[in-house]
């Protein structure tokens, strides 16, 4: 059982709001995952074109002066700005790939939580309030987001574990479910060339999305071809640079709830994850149907 949340705005007047609304969500919904807590929040674009997000055990020894190693090793321009145990790196956008090589010899502690131009990952493990607060996630402001709450069932009680899962630049993925065929799929993933850092089987539903869209499919088509290809029970929300999907399994025995004004649409787990929300009782609030692909972009 674990909870999600997710805020995709319309109205740009909302947008600095973003980060304090979706903390509001994320904290109703601890009991439904009181292990760790994640949020992707998708605001500006990076001054030097793309944004590298890390995560470190120790911060302090990890983040000293690694803007400016990164920027030797890649011949580029690097700045960074750490924030409690995470750093987000900005750097051109070409420069990406060959970040994320020369990084595991000039940090090898360093964990990866996201890539892409205008998304920013932020998880750890405990309780969502006091995620939130190490990361002062309500005084961040964006066009949409999506968060979790953890209670593993499958893996360990880790930050790489913790949700969102990012497996292509801008792109991330929740998850409240199980996925039954993740093993095989791991493997095949792998051989296809998408990096796959953990064991977790949500991830792999965020590498299959990745996949699908390298090999051609729009982010609907590969939401489409999950309802065969991936066996399990699962409620997805994705988001990309532009967008913010909504997928359950055929059967849908996970929880789900959605409302929509026009300023906002809103995803929760339970109602209650959304009550807080500006003009919600004029929203129009209906229950995802199974095997139905939603998505919303700017």
């Amino acid at each position: 059982m674990c909870g999600i949340v997710g805020l995709f705005i319309k109205d740009k007047s909302l947008e600095p709001q973003l980060g304090a609304l979706l903390t509001d969500m994320l904290v109703t919904m601890t009991d439904r995952g009181p292990d760790s807590a994640g949020i992707a929040i998708y605001g500006g674009q990076s001054e030097n074109g793309a944004k590298l997000t890390l995560q470190s055990d120790n911060p302090e020894v990890d983040f000293a002066s690694l803007a400016e190693d990164l920027g030797k090793a890649i011949d580029a321009s690097v700045t960074g700005r750490i924030i409690d145990t995470h750093i987000v790196l900005s750097l051109p956008a070409d420069k990406i790939a060959q970040a994320r090589l020369a990084l595991p010899d000039l940090r090898p502690s360093v964990k990866f939580m996201s890539t892409g131009e205008t998304m920013e990952i932020y998880k750890e493990v405990g309780l969502p309030k006091d995620v939130a607060a190490r990361f002062e996630l309500s005084g961040m402001s964006g066009s949409h987001g999506i968060g979790h709450t953890r209670m593993a069932t499958e893996s360990a009680v880790t930050t790489l574990g913790a949700h969102p899962f990012s497996t292509g630049l801008d792109q991330c993925l929740v998850h409240n479910g199980s996925l039954s065929n993740h093993n095989s799929l791991r493997r095949k993933l792998r051989r296809e060339g998408i990096q796959i850092e953990t064991e977790n089987d949500t991830e792999v539903g965020a590498a299959y999305l990745t996949w699908k869209m390298q090999t051609g499919s729009s982010l609907g088509e590969a939401l489409e071809s999950s309802l065969t290809d991936l066996d399990g029970f699962f409620t997805f929300v994705v988001g990309t640079k532009d967008g913010f999907g909504v997928v359950r399994d055929p059967i849908a025995c996970k929880p789900a709830v959605m409302a929509e004004t026009d300023q906002y649409v809103a995803f929760g787990s339970e109602y209650r994850a959304l009550v807080n929300l500006p003009g919600i009782e004029g929203a129009r609030v209906w229950e995802p149907e199974p095997a139905t692909v939603y998505f919303w972009n700017h």
